[in-house]
C-alpha cells in the first residue's frame, strides 16, 4: 500500500478535495516558514537585480545646497524688476566666490550651487546682459528656478524598503548616499531535477519513445528571472529509490528543489512515496483545482521546499509561473513583486471551467483599436506552445469564461521577450 503523509485536505490526491491555488499558498505557508537564505554584502557595480537587505536611509540632507535648475542669473526676487550688476560667475563643481547682495547677479549653471542672498534664478531666455548689467523680463519670484537644500532627501527618511528589487533609479540612491557596499539577500539555490525514463540530455538524438529533456532548461530560466541561482542535477530515473537518492542530493547541495514529473495520478506517481523518506511537514499539497497542472505537489522538508511540477512541459512552466513563483520571491527576499501584465481586448472567447482556475495561453496581436489576445489551444504537452504565447489569462473559479471584446489582463512570463 502506498505510504502518504496526510496533514491537510489536498496532501493526498483526492480529486473532489483539490484546492484552489490561493488556498494551496495558504495552506502550505501555514506549514513551510519560506525566508531567504541568508545576507551577503556586494559592491555597488554587483548589486544590480538583487533584493535589497537593508532599508536605505539618508544620513544627511540632498542636495546639501540650493541649487539651480536652469542657465541663467542667480538673484534677489526683492530687487524686482529693475536692472543688476553682474558681480560674478559661478562654476559647475565649486561653491559661490561671495555671497550676493542687493542689486548684484551671477551667471550660474543647472546644477550651480545658489550663493548666499539668493532666492531665485532667472533663466538666461528671460534676460539680457548688456557689459556687467543684466536686465529682467519681469520681477522673479521667490523660489523660482532652483531645488532648495534638503527638497530631495531629509536625514533619517527611509528611501528603499529592504525587498525591494535593486534597479537603475535604486542603483542612483545607493551612489547618492555613498553606500558603495550594498547588503543584500543571498540569491537561493534550487536543485532541479526532472524524472522520467524516457528523457535524454540535449545534446542527444532521441530514439524511439524519448524525448530531449526540455523541462529542466524552462524551469532553470524562469527560476533565474525570478531571482534564483539553479543547481542542475542528473535525470531521475521512474525508480522510488533512484528518486529519493537523487532528491537527498538535491537538498544537500541547494536550499530547495523542484522536480519535474513523477506526480502524475497513476504508476508513475513517485514524488510523493520519495518525499516521505524526508523530515516534515513532507506533502503538504497534493494536486490543484487547476488546468493545466492538476497532479502538482507542494512540499517541504524542514524549510526547504520541494515542489513537484507535472511533466508536461507546458503545465510545469506554467504551474511554476502562475502557482509557486510566490514561494521563489519569499526565498529571494523581494517584498511586494508583481508579474507584468498587458491590458488588451478579447479578440475571441476564452473559456474554462466553473469552479475551477485555468491558465489560458494568449497570443496578443496588434489591432488598430489596441492589443487583441488571442487564446491558444491547451496542449499540455507541446513544447512550444507556451513560447508562442505572450502570456497566459486566468480564468477564475468565478469567472470561468471572458467574451469577445471583454477587456482582459495578460500576464507575461518571468524574463520573457514580450
Amino acid at each position: 500500500m502506498r505510504r502518504t503523509q496526510t496533514l491537510l485536505p489536498g496532501a493526498t490526491f483526492d480529486h473532489d478535495r483539490l484546492l484552489a491555488p490561493r488556498q494551496a499558498l495558504f495552506a502550505y505557508a501555514a506549514q513551510v516558514a519560506l525566508r531567504p537564505p541568508g545576507i551577503e554584502t556586494v559592491a555597488l557595480a554587483a548589486a544590480a537585480g538583487r533584493i535589497l537587505a537593508a532599508d536605505a536611509i539618508a544620513r544627511a540632507a540632498f542636495p546639501a545646497h540650493a541649487r539651480s535648475t536652469m542657465d541663467g542669473f542667480a538673484v534677489r526676487s526683492s530687487d524686482g524688476a529693475q536692472p543688476r550688476r553682474i558681480v560674478a560667475q559661478i562654476r559647475m563643481g565649486h561653491p559661490p566666490p561671495r555671497a550676493l547682495g542687493p542689486g548684484e547677479a551671477m551667471h550660474i549653471p543647472t546644477g550651480g550651487a545658489l550663493p548666499d542672498g539668493a532666492d531665485a534664478v532667472v533663466p538666461i531666455e528671460d534676460a539680457s546682459a548688456a557689459g556687467d548689467v543684466l536686465r529682467v523680463a519681469g520681477a522673479p519670484r521667490a523660489g523660482d528656478s532652483y531645488t532648495p537644500a534638503g527638497a530631495d532627501m531629509q536625514p533619517g527618511e527611509v528611501l528603499i524598503r529592504a525587498g525591494r528589487k535593486i534597479g537603475g533609479p535604486e542603483l542612483s540612491v545607493l551612489a547618492t548616499l555613498g553606500d558603495v557596499a550594498v547588503r543584500v539577500y543571498r540569491r537561493p539555490r534550487f536543485a532541479v531535477i526532472s524524472t522520467g525514463d524516457e528523457l535524454v540530455d540535449a545534446s542527444a538524438v532521441p530514439g524511439v519513445g524519448q524525448v530531449r529533456d526540455s523541462n529542466r532548461w524552462a524551469v532553470a530560466g524562469s527560476l533565474a528571472a525570478m531571482g534564483a541561482d539553479v543547481v542542475h542535477l542528473p535525470n531521475a530515473r521512474d525508480d522510488l529509490a533512484i528518486l529519493r537518492a537523487t532528491l537527498a542530493d538535491g537538498l544537500a547541495q541547494a536550499d530547495g528543489v523542484f522536480l519535474t514529473g513523477g506526480s502524475s495520478v497513476g504508476e508513475r506517481d513517485l514524488t510523493p512515496d520519495a518525499i516521505a523518506g524526508f523530515p516534515g511537514p513532507g506533502v503538504v499539497v497534493h494536486g490543484l483545482r487547476v488546468k493545466p497542472g492538476k497532479p502538482t505537489v507542494l512540499a517541504a522538508a524542514g524549510t526547504q521546499p520541494i515542489i513537484g511540477l507535472p511533466g508536461n512541459p507546458a503545465s510545469a512552466l506554467t504551474i511554476l509561473e502562475a502557482v509557486c513563483a510566490p514561494l521563489v520571491r519569499a526565498m529571494t527576499g523581494e517584498i511586494g513583486a508583481r508579474p507584468a501584465v498587458i491590458r488588451a481586448v478579447a479578440g475571441a472567447p476564452f473559456v474554462g471551467r466553473s469552479g475551477w482556475t485555468w491558465y489560458v495561453p494568449a497570443e496578443l496581436r496588434p489591432e488598430p483599436a489596441g492589443e487583441c489576445a488571442f487564446p491558444l489551444a491547451l496542449r499540455s504537452a507541446h513544447t512550444s506552445l507556451l513560447a508562442r504565447a505572450s502570456g497566459y489569462v486566468v480564468l477564475t473559479e468565478n469567472r470561468p469564461e471572458i467574451e469577445a471584446g471583454a477587456e482582459l489582463d495578460v500576464v507575461c512570463f518571468s524574463g520573457g521577450g514580450r
